[in-house]
């Protein structure tokens, strides 16, 4: 998963008082099905907050001066609000989506990735947001926010989003066009050992941009809804490319540290890589090839068994908020779903220029991941495509097995 990349950090601006929403609460689980009944009622009334908050994230998307004290943004928000902020940091999504299943575990928020956030919402696991009561909302990018719209319902509060690109050496390799420099074969043997790819089953879906210009017959619209012939056609791309990949790397600093010792020229990268190594002067680049490319957003979303709402819809409108969004972007190393972050004397020109912050035409290039489901992407009715689990064995098939 991200991780941070720089640690410059400025003093936050202090934000008002959040509003705070009342609402009705979930009834708790019975017996032993771990869904939650019944529905939240949002009410328009503001509340205080409830003085607790408690948050389920991936390690460097909360931090609270423990790793560097100069990197905090959970202090200024606890001495603002009165809300002490108790935090669970998981290693996988996995982990992140067993927990917020857990029926004896209540959580008022969860940073969720895409992989996991559609299944909360399948799941019932988390309840709708009232963007109305989160000042800021409407500075949010339009298309993020579109992301977890569900029947006109808003599901989740943007934080922060990247693109996965075609990578590349430019000392060695020519400006490749296609992800068939990666998936073909023919080309990829090219540069056998010195290919990398990302460790996650979601990186299924280049190869599905791949088969989808060069496959019409297999007629795939969305990279991230497949059916079962569309994900076993990717999975044996994946499986033929397996001989000529080096690394599949998972954390980020292995694929800077392959580029940067000269172990990859090739394989799939995020801006934050580019920028990076860039910075280090190594000659590398970042492509969105003809098929176009995949990206990723993060999102806050609220427990279908929140506690806490009031603390939490404050928690929505500070992370939100450019000058938190400022500090997020600095220390992940990804762009902030605030533009406003690179106003004024925030982020810096390179850095919003680096991740394409705000840069409507380079979103509507990337097709953003969504948790892969037999309803083939909330179609309604339709129910032949292949989900999560499907994929992951695909993944471990094609390149582990």
């Amino acid at each position: 998963m991200r991780r941070r990349a720089t640690a410059r950090v400025r003093t936050t601006t202090a934000l008002a008082a959040a509003a705070a929403l009342g609402a009705a609460l979930l009834g708790a689980c019975s017996g032993g099905d771990d869904k939650p009944v019944g529905v939240a009622k949002v009410v328009s009334t503001l509340g205080p907050g409830e003085g607790t908050l408690n948050l389920l994230t991936l390690p460097g998307w909360v931090e609270s001066g423990g790793t560097d004290p100069r990197v905090d943004w959970v202090t200024p928000f606890q001495e603002r609000t009165g809300c002490k902020i108790g935090m669970k940091v998981v290693k996988t999504a996995e982990e992140m989506a067993d927990l917020m299943r857990d029926g004896n575990r209540r959580y008022d928020g969860v940073a969720a990735p895409p992989e996991v956030a559609g299944r909360l919402v399948e799941e019932n696991q988390v309840v709708p947001i009232n963007p109305d009561l989160v000042d800021g909302y409407k500075k949010l990018e339009p298309k993020l926010r579109k992301l977890l719209e569900r029947d006109g319902k808003h599901y989740g509060l943007p934080y922060v989003w990247g693109s996965n690109l075609l990578m590349y050496d430019a000392r060695t390799v020519p400006p490749p066009a296609s992800w068939a420099a990666l998936f073909d074969p023919g080309q990829a043997r090219r540069y056998a050992g010195k290919i990398v790819m990302r460790d996650s089953p979601l990186a299924i879906a280049e190869a599905a941009l791949y088969l989808k210009g060069r496959q019409r017959k297999l007629k795939i619209r969305d990279p991230y809804a497949l059916t079962p012939a569309q994900l076993a056609a990717a999975g044996r791309v994946l499986a033929r490319q397996r001989p000529y990949v080096g690394e599949y790397w998972d954390l980020p600093a292995d694929a800077v540290s392959a580029f940067a010792g000269g172990r990859a020229v090739l394989g799939q990268g995020w801006p934050y890589h580019v920028d990076v190594l860039n910075r280090a002067s190594r000659p590398v680049q970042g492509v969105i090839p003809s098929e176009g490319a995949t990206g990723w957003m993060d999102a806050w979303m609220i427990g279908a068994r929140v506690q806490h709402p009031n603390c939490m819809y404050q928690w929505l409108q500070w992370t939100a908020s450019p000058d938190v969004q400022q500090q997020v972007a600095e220390w992940t190393g990804v762009a902030p779903a605030n533009p406003q972050a690179c106003s004024g004397d925030r982020l810096k020109s390179g850095f919003c220029a680096a991740y394409h912050v705000g840069d409507r035409d380079y979103l509507n290039k990337i097709v953003f991941a969504h948790a892969p489901s037999k309803a083939c992407g909330g179609e309604s009715g339709k129910k032949d495509c292949t989900d999560y689990a499907e994929w992951t064995r695909t993944w471990i098939q094609a390149t582990k097995a």
